[in-house]
This record gives structure tokens, C-alpha cells and sequence, in this order.
């Protein structure tokens, strides 16, 4: 982990809708997942930062199922040239969207990643950044997701803080890891 890394010229927010964040099926640590990037994107918006806000589309049925309550992005967005929001239908956020050419067209170099689900979404768009040459910060309090439930004659339980440590730790090499997200800097793109 690290505890100072270099400003970052943009900040992808994943998932962060209703379905995972609110009711009986938020992640256990909404409150404070959506505090942490509540103040990233203060931040992000007030260096000028790109902000991209993921929108998963689910399944019928599912809590994330376009146009229903629980799709809906439950942090505001400020769209403008700097901030927009992109759909996609797969873990990984630069699968079959537009989010690698607007990084691209916007010069982002670097960037920071938080959301839901912090082992499928969250980590499968920063492997991908990372392996598409962008330096990643991911900060350690600012991405969540829920406990994995028991697998007979495998495992118990794994807490939901467990499986997100793990998740972080498996691109740790790669990414610069941080303890919190109020130690993300933020510059616009082509800044210092």
C-alpha cells in the first residue's frame, strides 16, 4: 500500500447505484463507500479531473435492471465535457463501451477507480486500465461489496472486507494500492 501517490487526471466510479448502496441489498459498508466518493469526486470535479460514472445494465430481473429504481445512479451527476456517465453490460467497464476512447480523446494517463463490487467490477476495470498502460490508484476504503456466502466442504463465509482486501491485493503489484481515498490527488489532464 501506498500513501502518497501521484495526482491522478480522473476518477471512475463504478456501480454506484441504488441497488448496491441502499435497502437490504447495499453492500455492508454503503454509508461509508458513499462518503469516500462523495469527497473523491468533490475533489475530481474541483481539479478538473475527468469523472466517469459506470452504469451497470443487469439482467431482467436483476436489482440493476435498466430503467428500474434500483439502476438508477445514486450519486448526482454533473455532466459536461468532463463528466459523463457510460453504460456497460460487463464487469470489466472497458468492455464493449466507450470508456477507453474518451480516456484516450481526454489524455488521461492516470486514474482512480472506486465502487461496487470490489472482487467483479471495480477490479475487472482496473486490471484493464492497468493493462492498457494507465498508472491506477485504487484507495482501499473507497470500493465495496458483500459478504460471499458459505460453500459446503469449501469454505465458510467470507466477510465482505476480506473479499475486498483480496481484491485489491491481487492487482497490488500493479496499482498503486492506498490506506484512504482522502489520500487521492487529483489534476486535470495534461496537469502536474
Amino acid at each position: 500500500m501506498t500513501d502518497t501517490p501521484l495526482p491522478v487526471q480522473a476518477l471512475i466510479v463504478v456501480d454506484v447505484q441504488k441497488d448496491g448502496v441502499t435497502g437490504d441489498r447495499a453492500v455492508p459498508s454503503a454509508g461509508v463507500l458513499l462518503d469516500r466518493t462523495t469527497g473523491l469526486l468533490a475533489r475530481a470535479r474541483g481539479a478538473g479531473a475527468v469523472v466517469v460514472h459506470l452504469q451497470n445494465d443487469g439482467d431482467p430481473g436483476a436489482g440493476d435492471e435498466p430503467y428500474t429504481p434500483g439502476w438508477a445512479l445514486h450519486l448526482p451527476v454533473e455532466e459536461g465535457p468532463t463528466e459523463f456517465v457510460i453504460r456497460k453490460t460487463w464487469d470489466d467497464g472497458f468492455a464493449d463501451t466507450s470508456l477507453g476512447s474518451a480516456l484516450t480523446e481526454a489524455g488521461v494517463e492516470s486514474l482512480a477507480v472506486c465502487g461496487v463490487m470490489s472482487e467483479m467490477c471495480v477490479q475487472a476495470t482496473a486490471r484493464t486500465a492497468l493493462e492498457l498502460g494507465y498508472r491506477v490508484v485504487l484507495p482501499h476504503d473507497a470500493h465495496a461489496t458483500h459478504d460471499v456466502p458459505p460453500a459446503p466442504g469449501i469454505s465458510d463465509a467470507v466477510p465482505a472486507a476480506v473479499v475486498s482486501r483480496v481484491a485489491a491485493w491481487a492487482i497490488s503489484a500493479d496499482a498503486d494500492v492506498t490506506t484512504a481515498a482522502t489520500d487521492v490527488r487529483f489534476t486535470a489532464p495534461g496537469g502536474v
